[in-house]
């Protein structure tokens, strides 16, 4: 999100109307963020956003000219969330590379249990839905996956240098294919309200990700 340019104030807590606007704002957003991720965005209607915010529609459109905008602004949260929880993951000096992957898929793992496997993968879930969404989502959506598949090639590329897997690994191309299964794996859980699905997508990548002809 950007802001204007700032003006020399008085230091100290921000005035209390600056306050209160960008925290509703992000309230509108939080509360998006857990019914889209578990519901979606067509059966998602404004009145259960509000509810859970206590914020009355014409105040709402204050914030988001529209459900698109509002929806735009979630999936943004949505992406700058999910990227600092990659580079936890990814980072991880103390973690060979692959086992970072591990341990994102563990802590996947636990977010869905914690749940009750009701939440997915909100880009996921709006994937799904593109045919009923706004078409200002669909380059949004792609965007957010590249900036997955860049930063899961990047941690691959470490595991190649590392040996861990094959010097001809294409790292961009399994980084690519990850998330494509990552996503089916997911509805799957939702569907199963289990973690079995992600364990053995997870394993069945590491293998074939393990094995020289993987082309």
């Amino acid at each position: 999100m950007t802001t204007d340019t700032p003006v020399a104030r008085r230091r100290g807590r921000p005035p209390k109307r600056i306050e209160a606007h960008v925290d509703t704002r992000d309230a509108l957003v939080r509360a998006g963020l857990a019914v889209l991720t578990e519901k979606g965005f067509v059966a998602t209607g404004i009145d259960e956003v509000l509810r859970q915010v206590g914020v009355p529609k014409g105040s709402f459109y204050h914030y988001f000219e529209s459900k698109e905008a509002f929806g735009r602004a979630v999936i943004d949260a949505y992406a700058d969330y999910f990227a600092r929880k990659l580079d936890r993951a990814f980072d991880a000096a103390t973690l060979t590379p692959l086992a970072r992957l591990g341990a994102f898929v563990d802590d996947a793992a636990a977010g869905m249990a914690r749940h009750g496997f009701r939440r997915g993968c909100l880009i996921g879930n709006l994937g799904q839905e593109m045919v009923n969404l706004p078409e200002s989502f669909r380059e949004q959506l792609q965007a957010v996956f590249r900036d997955w598949e860049a930063r899961l090639a990047a941690c691959l590329a470490a595991a190649r240098e590392a040996g861990e897997i094959p010097p001809e690994t294409d790292c961009t191309r399994m980084a690519c294919s990850f998330w494509i299964g990552w996503e089916g794996a997911v509805l799957r859980a939702k569907l199963e309200r289990s973690d079995a699905p992600l364990f053995l997508y997870a394993d069945t990548f590491l293998a074939a990700l393990r094995r020289r002809d993987h082309s």
